[in-house]
């Protein structure tokens, strides 16, 4: 499993990689502010400076190109998948059918139920986490390696002592010379040796990178003296072969991964690494045709087994690609039906609605604009908060985003609207923080950005979006705002201000039953210490800075609820039927399946509002 992450891993790092020097997402949330990003760039890599290349404006012009480049890098993840499912499992019965060979009354169910119990563990510990099984199986590797090179060692001196003269390039030519078409049809099972060790290889992902090449130094000739052990025994014991592992996992789920993972990485040396194209040609025609001539013979293996992991990497790949096609609809769907500025400033301040003391943490995947489901909700529900903030929860193609970095402030529409936008750009790597860092984090930051916006040159009032600013980084922040903590214990005497009025003058059973769970959640809600803001003794040229800053301190003291969309996605009646199959069945299986919004962000259910939308796309 740690190979499988480590090669999937490696693709989908690969293709972000991409996307950070080059507009190739098909997801349309880019931002020029992410760019400004310190781990966006490599150090010494900029685009700025530096000329387009011919491949990057073609595809960023094409839209068919940016497709079939994320259907390859899908496909390729998906074989990594593919792996995943069979090797595991293969990996351990072949080596559980050893035993056989000194227990020759062993039947093959019980090898299978060893092979079993052995997986079944094998993943129970995974559960406890890959660092913990990489440490046990340490020593156990060290032993094993030590062994085999021993074994080698003695296969060699008592079999074929001249066997080291396999590592000649004459005698590949003279191999190739003498088989001809089923050396060519062996490549096949050559190419398990290189797996293996990759195999190795990415399990020494946990260490430092001076570790793995001190550790992979001292491996690599421990395999090269087993496979020569090997060698000299099969010289000498032709009859004794064994082709059940060959058989078993045909070595193009590899391959594949290898080829896509090779033209990726042509592309980033001349879209990254800002090499030549003849540079770039030179490395996918000298690799690319070595793993060619390997995966072309491995292809002869499809109708003995070989379309299994193909079979599986399609399922996968339909999965994911709908997953991607069901969630840029969405967004696209979201950004043309968004609420226009006009209709905001009409309203006034109080957005015609009643404002009730607290904060609405609008969740949206819009990066501009208002969204359609603040509209709707307005409509059926006439009152919100005092503090409207819209929240954009964005993956950045980086690894991680720096704290200090991670959120964007600004604001919409006048002053006197206390509307307010945060883009939080997380990295793919990076985990969300709990509900109360991520709410005492984005009340510093706004009052940060109200500072800065009164000192610095002012916008005028009634733009869309005003800037937007990593407050963060000001050498002040954290100083506007004066951070206590005090712990409370008792029942819950109030609910939310928007709901409390309906649950309690209403006699639904239903009702009753959310209103109790919701007390005893507020109960284990306050049991935690709560955080208090208060406005630090300085004086404000502005008053209506100050006003603003203790508005939000009222506001975060009064509540904060978290308000998402509930949606539910559906195919236009005209569409096609591929589409309908894809839109209505597939895609709305995966979303009632997969993690809630709320789930994933960290979200108490008693501070969640989800407003139901149905989208035809």
């Amino acid at each position: 499993m740690t190979m499988v992450k480590s090669f999937a891993g490696g693709i989908m790092a690969l293709y972000s990689l991409l996307c950070r020097n080059a507009k190739f997402s098909l997801l349309p949330n880019y931002q020029a502010a992410d760019e400004e990003l310190f781990t966006y760039h490599y150090q010494g890599f900029s685009n700025r400076s530096i000329p387009s290349s011919i491949i990057r404006r073609f595809v960023e012009r094409h839209k068919s190109a940016k497709t079939g480049l994320l259907i390859v890098t899908l496909f390729g993840a998906c074989m990594v998948i593919s792996v995943g499912v069979l090797t595991p499992a293969i990996s351990v019965l072949s080596s559980v059918e050893g035993l056989k060979f000194r227990a020759t009354n062993l039947d093959n169910s019980i090898v299978i139920v060893i092979a079993c119990i052995l997986l079944v563990g094998l993943f129970v510990l995974q559960h406890r986490g890959s660092h913990r099984v990489a440490f046990m199986f340490a020593p156990i590797m060290i032993l094993w390696v030590l062994a085999i090179a021993t074994v080698g060692v003695y296969n060699v001196i008592k079999w074929n002592p001249r066997v080291y003269q396999a590592l000649s390039p004459y005698y590949i030519y003279k191999f190739f010379k003498d088989t001809g078409k089923d050396g060519w049809v062996s490549l096949g099972g050559i190419i398990l040796c290189v797996a293996g060790t990759e195999a190795m290889f990415a399990e020494l992902g946990y260490f430092t990178a001076a570790s793995m090449r001190v550790t992979f130094s001292c491996l690599y000739p421990c395999l090269i003296l087993q496979y020569m052990g090997q060698a000299a025994f099969i010289s000498k014991n032709f009859s004794e072969v064994s082709m059940s592992f060959y058989a078993s996992i045909p070595g193009i789920a590899y391959l594949t991964v290898t080829f896509v993972t090779t033209c990726l990485m042509s592309l980033i040396i001349n879209l990254v690494w800002h090499k030549s194209l003849v540079f770039s040609l030179i490395f996918i025609l000298f690799f690319g045709s070595i793993e060619l001539i390997f995966l072309s013979s491995s292809c002869m293996r499809i109708p003995k087994g070989g379309w299994v992991p193909l079979a599986i990497a399609v399922v996968f790949l339909f999965i994911m690609y709908v997953w991607h096609y069901g969630s840029r609809k969405k967004y696209l769907y979201d950004q043309h039906n968004k609420v226009s500025m006009r209709w905001i400033l009409t309203q006034g301040p109080s957005l015609g609605v009643i404002k009730v003391p607290g904060i609405g943490l609008v969740y949206t995947e819009l990066a501009t604009g208002v969204p359609a489901m603040f509209n709707h909700f307005l409509t059926n529900l006439p009152a919100f908060y005092q503090v409207v903030v819209f929240v954009c929860v964005k993956t950045v193609p980086v690894p991680y985003v720096p704290l200090q970095e991670r959120y964007l402030i600004g604001r919409i529409g006048p002053r006197s609207y206390r509307m307010y936008r945060c883009i939080v750009r997380n990295g793919y790597k990076d985990f969300n923080s709990s509900e109360d860092d991520f709410e005492n984090d984005l009340v510093m930051s706004i009052a940060e950005f109200i500072q800065l916006e009164a000192e610095g040159p002012r916008t005028l009032d009634g733009s869309v979006d005003g800037r937007m600013a990593v407050v963060r980084t000001s050498e002040k922040f954290g100083t506007r705002l004066r951070r206590s903590e005090s712990a409370f214990f008792g029942e819950s005497s109030s609910s939310s201000p928007l709901t409390s009025a309906t649950v309690t003058s209403s006699k639904s059973a239903t009702l009753q039953k959310l209103k109790s769970m919701n007390r005893q959640e507020s109960i284990h809600l306050n049991n935690r210490p709560t955080v208090h803001f208060e406005l630090v003794n300085t004086k404000y040229k502005d008053l209506h800075v100050k006003q603003e800053l203790l508005e939000l301190v009222e506001a975060k003291d009064a509540e904060v609820a978290y308000v998402v969309g509930h949606s539910h996605i559906k195919a236009k009646w005209n569409s096609s039927f591929l589409k309908k199959f894809a839109v209505n069945i597939v895609y709305s299986f995966l979303r009632k399946n997969c993690r809630a919004l709320s789930v994933g962000l960290n979200i108490p259910h008693i501070c969640l509002i989800e407003v139901g939308m149905t989208y035809h796309v």
